[in-house]
């Protein structure tokens, strides 16, 4: 049974979200931001119409769930009254509280995200490790759990590019995650996942050991400036394999990028190569490697700037390209994220796309110290 106690902390943590948000002044600059946006040659400029109206639909949206939330513990003060004159049931009184208690959670985890490519859309990369078959067969896995997770949450998903595997599943595939938040949510995701079930792919039926990574990179958009010099930029067309038809196998519609820089994390000279077989229109194929290309050269500019300020602290978890932060025990029915300790026993709801609690988990652990 929900408790006196239980609602007046609820209470307390809303309170506080709408001083971390900064409610208040955040109603002030809507204001300002909305009048800006009546003045008469407003669309003339339509690149600066558009940031200006995503920075009024980005406080709209702080506001609007802050008041989501407020409202739902206000009906659960009210509900609390209500059971006490016996007018709902115990049972309305729970459902109140786990209704203000979630939303006030999911406010909480967001706010979590407050880098300034947290609000971004997602580059997924999913690779197969060593292994072969059942390597590829763990990637194919963990591409359809993506999205499926997608699917759920209301983002745009499309493939970029697959290769596919000798005999099962992928070798590699680049999906691109459009919507607010995307890269904030699956940054908790980067590194490498593992796999440990008895292989269907192994005659003697032993149980295997397999290694996949995933690389998340913010998808950029039209406001954020990246330079690229189209002097170290050359380009490959090849005729793409897979589905989509005969004119897909017979027209070059695939596009392979090289692109040679001086990465600024190593200060050496570096190359980026992208692939890209998402529409049979090699322009737009084109287009798309090069947004591609600018959320990873993004990506390094971050994390350079990240070291600059120093704000990965000593002995702070910190997701590395190469480790390892969550294993997949399918005989033992578990899951584990090796750095919040969070675990799990439904194996099939997670890898139908139910990774929620892993990300929130992460976020409320390790989110608010990348600020």
């Amino acid at each position: 049974m929900t408790t006196l106690e239980q609602i007046k902390s609820l209470n307390e943590r809303v309170d506080a979200l709408r001083n971390y948000l900064d409610i208040e002044g955040k109603t002030i600059q809507l204001e300002e931001e909305e009048l800006k946006t009546q003045v008469p040659d407003f669309w003339q400029d339509q690149k600066r119409a558009e940031s200006q109206m995503k920075k009024v639909k980005s406080l709209k949206g702080w506001i609007e769930a802050f008041d989501a939330v407020q409202n739902a513990a206000d009906e659960l003060t009210l509900a609390a009254e209500f059971f006490k004159e016996e007018a709902i049931t115990e049972k309305e009184l729970d459902a109140a509280y786990e209704k203000a208690m979630e939303m006030t959670e999911t406010l909480e985890m967001k706010n979590m995200l407050r880098l300034e490519e947290d609000k971004l859309g997602a580059v997924i990369k999913i690779v197969a490790g060593a292994g072969g078959t059942e390597a590829q067969d763990w990637a194919e896995m963990l591409m359809r759990m993506y999205l499926r997770w997608c699917e759920k949450e209301g983002y745009k998903a499309e493939i970029s590019s697959i290769l596919d595997g000798d005999e099962a599943g992928i070798k590699s595939v680049t999906i691109k995650v459009e919507g607010d938040y995307a890269y904030g949510y699956l940054k908790s995701e980067n590194g490498v996942h593992r796999l440990v079930r008895v292989s269907p792919y192994n005659a003697q039926g032993k149980r295997m050991t397999s290694f996949t990574s995933v690389f998340v990179v913010p998808l950029i958009d039209d406001t954020i400036e990246i330079d690229i010099n189209p002097a170290n930029l050359t380009w490959d067309t090849f005729r793409s394999g897979g589905a989509g038809g005969q004119n897909v196998n017979k027209v070059e519609s695939g596009v392979r990028l090289h692109y040679t820089f001086k990465n600024p994390i190593t200060d050496e000279m570096d190359e980026i190569v992208i692939e890209n077989t998402e529409s049979r229109d090699q322009p737009k194929n084109k287009e798309n490697a090069i947004r591609l290309l600018k959320s990873q050269l993004y990506e390094l500019e971050l994390e350079k700037r990240r070291q600059e300020t120093a704000k990965i602290e000593a002995g702070k978890k910190k997701i590395e390209w190469g480790s390892q932060i969550r294993s997949y025990v399918f005989d033992d029915r578990r899951v584990k994220d090796h750095r919040t300790d969070y675990q799990t026993s439904n194996v099939n709801a997670v890898m139908d796309g139910e990774i929620d609690e892993f990300i929130k988990t992460y976020l409320m652990q390790f989110g608010g110290q990348d600020n």
